[in-house]
């Protein structure tokens, strides 16, 4: 059984897609011990203590003074003291490097709002990736789950789920339809598969 630790910034959708896929026996082979946010507003944080889960909040400007290696030097120390084997950044919008990166090489799961290359990279987060889809009139988008390097969205694919736009989308409406049919589907299957050595 694999330890958990789960990085969120906001209302931790995905998150509790985790714990729900925990509950149901789609997540077996791991379980959340931990969440950190780099928010000290997110929800996601009421979310893990509602059912019992440890929390923190590093933040990189108020607590590591914007300083990138010092925010995940942090991190990485959270995540030991916790005794974390694979971290899952469920709508993490802070960029981290250094000591995290390092020490958990391969352990690091990422969801992305969009069909990797698509609309990916640095800047592209949360509504802003479903307003460029529209924008470009694609008819198909999706997610993305991938293990984190040192490039943003750019480590090796894991799973992809396609989602139909719609005529009248706007933004607000395809992230929320992204989210039911591919990310709180297929970010607690990748973390499973990771959690239970499947991922090489």
């Amino acid at each position: 059984m694999k330890n958990i630790g789960v990085l969120i910034s906001g209302g931790g959708t995905n998150l509790q897609a985790l714990i729900d896929a925990q509950k149901s026996g789609v997540l077996k082979s791991g379980r959340i011990v931990c969440v950190c946010s780099n928010s000290a507003s997110a929800y996601g944080i009421t979310r893990a203590e509602n059912e019992g889960i440890p929390t923190k909040i590093i933040r990189k400007n108020a607590d590591c003074g914007g300083d990138t290696d010092e925010f995940s030097r942090r991190i990485c120390d959270y995540m030991k003291e916790m005794n974390v084997d694979i971290i899952v950044l469920a709508g993490f919008l802070a960029i981290f490097g250094g000591k995290l990166l390092e020490e958990y090489a391969d352990k690091i799961i990422n969801i992305h709002p969009s069909l990797i290359p698509s609309f990916c990279g640095k800047g592209m987060y949360g509504l802003k990736v479903h307003e460029a889809a529209l924008a470009y009139g694609v008819k198909v988008t999706g997610a993305t789950t991938h293990l984190v390097n040192e490039v943003v969205d750019g480590g090796k694919i894991i799973m992809q789920k396609a989602v139909y736009t719609e005529d009248g989308d706007t933004p607000e409406i395809l992230q929320r339809r992204v989210m039911e049919q591919a990310e709180w589907k297929i970010l607690p299957e990748s973390v499973e598969l990771l959690c239970s050595g499947k991922i090489k």
